[in-house]
């Protein structure tokens, strides 16, 4: 389904309860940040416990290490969008399987990228790729290398928590691989979109930008 604007797709979205993730326990549905019209979408796996509290995707410490990655290559949050495949939190913080994957994203994937129309998708971790791919793969070997989404490209890479996990020479290189992987990401979406300006003076607070939206899911959560 199109929907035509962001908060139409939005109210769509929080009133969602087609699957067992919506009543797993979380607060509901987390929505994506960034501008609705940016280039570059990045697309994460599922909420954990610090993005189902504020409402963003991406705002824990994964988040923070992705801001830096972007940081690194000239990009600040505010200027891309950013959302998952899985919208609602699976319990325990687990990876969302593939089929929770492909079910969710069918549909509101799907629908915010018909909405933003990007020209480049960041696709973080095997979730991802997977949904992008349309079949199991493994990142480790999948990462760096362009799919064809419907005639959009997309570039899969390490999701932040895979890197929370390294160490050592191990770590060093992963954030190098990512790097690169954002680097050609974000000049394919500028060849694309020479106009887009890709980052702001300074850092944006993201968790001080969603504190209505946090406050909003624990009134709903409490009148529930």
């Amino acid at each position: 389904m199109t929907y035509a604007s962001h908060e139409a797709l939005a109210a769509a979205i929080r009133s969602c309860s087609r699957c067992p993730l919506r009543r797993e326990g979380g607060l509901g549905p987390v929505l994506s940040t960034g501008p609705s019209d940016a280039p570059l979408m990045i697309v994460g796996e599922g909420p954990g416990g610090v993005e189902d509290d504020y409402g963003g995707p991406l705002v824990g410490p994964s988040g923070q290490l992705l801001d830096k990655a972007l940081l690194s290559v000239g990009i600040t949050r505010d200027h891309v969008y950013v959302t998952n495949i899985v919208k609602c939190r699976p319990r325990g913080n687990r990876t969302p399987t593939m089929e929770e994957g492909r079910f969710c994203g069918s549909i509101w994937l799907a629908s915010e990228i018909a909405l933003v129309k990007p020209k480049v998708i960041v696709g973080l971790g095997k979730v991802a790729l997977r949904f992008f791919l349309g079949r199991e793969a493994g990142i480790i070997r999948s990462r760096g290398h362009w799919i064809d989404y419907h005639g959009i490209p997309v570039m899969p890479t390490f999701h932040p928590a895979y890197l929370l996990r390294q160490s050592g020479r191990g770590l060093v290189d992963a954030k190098w691989q990512v790097y690169y992987d954002l680097l050609a990401a974000k000049e394919k979406a500028a060849a694309l979109s020479p106009d887009w300006v890709w980052k702001s003076d300074t850092m944006p607070n993201l968790l001080e930008s969603l504190t209505e939206e946090r406050k909003r899911r624990h009134e709903g959560n409490h009148i529930s």
